[in-house]
């Protein structure tokens, strides 16, 4: 912890040392992304394009009530079956304060900045995969299967 919080004090001088941890989204309904790939919509270029549907995220922000903080959504860099990150692109459309983007297999991208409010943030995420088939060695019957996750940085 003591490296991180070296690295982002030394990116960002001028504010003070960030900590950094992983938001609690246990209460989430449904956190795991499970791709099935009968519900492809075609191909987008190279890439197909499987819309996954709307995920819950329910985050445990307590302990950060009243902090200025910036959250990001993590996803992860290894998943079973892809070869390369170049290979998956996951898109989200946010369906609250949270902000839309785009990310690949080991991209921490901000998704909301501001003062914590509340003791819980709620979230939805519309995902849509694009996966380059040729990136792709899953087993036979096998779908593509993944879980982000939300970390927090919180600031004095």
């Amino acid at each position: 912890m003591a490296l991180a919080c070296v690295v982002i004090c030394g990116a960002a001088p001028s504010m003070s040392c960030a900590a950094v941890s992983r938001l609690d989204d246990s209460a989430s309904p449904r956190p795991q992304v499970r791709g099935d790939f009968a519900n492809a919509q075609g191909m987008d270029g190279n890439m197909v394009v499987l819309p996954f549907g709307r995920i819950e995220y329910r985050l445990a922000t307590a302990p950060h009530v009243g902090r200025r903080a910036r959250i990001f959504y993590v996803i992860p860099p290894a998943i079973v079956g892809l070869r390369s990150p170049a290979g998956l692109q996951v898109q989200w459309r946010a369906g609250g304060v949270f902000a839309s983007g785009t990310g690949r297999p080991g991209d921490r991208v901000q998704v909301w900045t501001g003062v914590v409010q509340a003791p819980w943030m709620n979230e939805t995420f519309d995902l849509t995969l694009r996966i380059d088939p040729r990136e792709l060695r899953l087993p036979s019957g096998a779908a593509l299967s993944f879980e982000s996750i939300f970390e927090i940085e919180t600031f004095p």
